[in-house]
């Protein structure tokens, strides 16, 4: 064996050794298998699908394995080198092709089965305790919390959009969080359902923060819906991006989900209401047009 071969060679089996020791929860800034497999995540739909995922991984792998070992074994044990002949009398066998055609319909069904409960539990939004409306612009977002006058929005943080500028004198490691922090969050309680009404009022945005498993597009004249409920012993920050290319700077509007215990999420929602309340009183009125 050459020395490349070698090289090659070496390369794969530390690349298969890297694949099957994967498994891990990704998160932003992790590195090697985490940022190609898909998170485990902070809520109970987030982590069904990570195992559906894995269990989808894993019978791929297992077929794989089956069918290029049958090739290799035959590419081995039956070269012409060692004076195989080939039957030309072989025809086919109707015991093979049922087999080969009962066995895919089993897996199909078998994995077609678990998720479609999931689609079915993802798209469930009923019994929420928090709604929120979410809509899209370029480039960034407006979230409202429904039943109050508490509104924000979302754009880029400010460290993060000096970096990106050609001659700023700023490079992306020198800012945390580089293109995935924001001015403001959007903060959510924990332990508690949140549904989101999700739109946009200019082109086609997509929200999407893969800890919680949601992904939804921003489309305008039309809402979608999506819902989360993340653990009650996972509070934190959880960042996520527009997925839906809207134009020149898609890549400029992250999602930051800011995620408190429930009486803190109260505490902020009535500072914030008191906030824009006292604002919205103390903001000049509007000249009125005569007709």
């Amino acid at each position: 064996m050459t020395t490349m071969k070698r090289a090659t060679f070496g390369k794969l089996l530390g690349s298969l050794a890297l694949l099957l020791a994967g498994g891990g929860m990704p998160a932003w800034g992790r590195s090697g298998w985490d940022e190609l497999n898909l998170p485990h995540g902070v809520t109970n739909v987030s982590n069904r699908i990570y195992a559906l995922h894995m269990m989808a991984f894993w019978v791929c792998v297992g077929i794989a394995v089956v069918v290029f070992g049958v090739m290799i074994w035959s590419l081995i044990f039956h070269r012409k080198a060692r004076g195989a002949v080939p039957d030309v009398s072989l025809t086919h066998s109707t015991k093979v092709e049922v087999v080969w055609t009962t066995v895919p319909v089993l897996i199909l069904v078998g994995m077609a089965v678990p998720a479609a409960r999931l689609l079915v539990r993802i798209n469930n939004n009923t019994d929420s305790q928090v709604s929120i409306r979410v809509t899209g612009f370029q480039w960034g977002w407006r979230y409202q919390y429904l039943g109050t006058n508490v509104s924000l929005i979302s754009k880029l943080s400010q460290s993060s959009n000096l970096a990106r500028q050609l001659h700023s004198g700023l490079g992306p490691s020198s800012v945390r969080h580089y293109l995935l922090s924001v001015d403001h969050p959007l903060v959510v309680p924990v332990g508690e359902k949140v549904r989101l009404l999700i739109t946009s009022v200019d082109v086609i945005h997509s929200w999407w923060v893969p800890d919680l498993g949601v992904k939804r597009d921003a489309i305008p004249g039309y809402i979608n819906q999506a819902s989360f409920t993340i653990a009650a012993d996972r509070p934190g920050t959880y960042r996520g991006q527009c997925t839906e290319l809207c134009g020149r700077d898609h890549a400029y509007m992250p999602i930051v989900v800011h995620a408190v215990s429930p009486a803190a999420f109260e505490a902020w929602l009535k500072q914030q209401s008191a906030v824009q309340s006292e604002a919205s009183a103390g903001a000049p009125a509007q000249p009125t047009s005569r007709s």
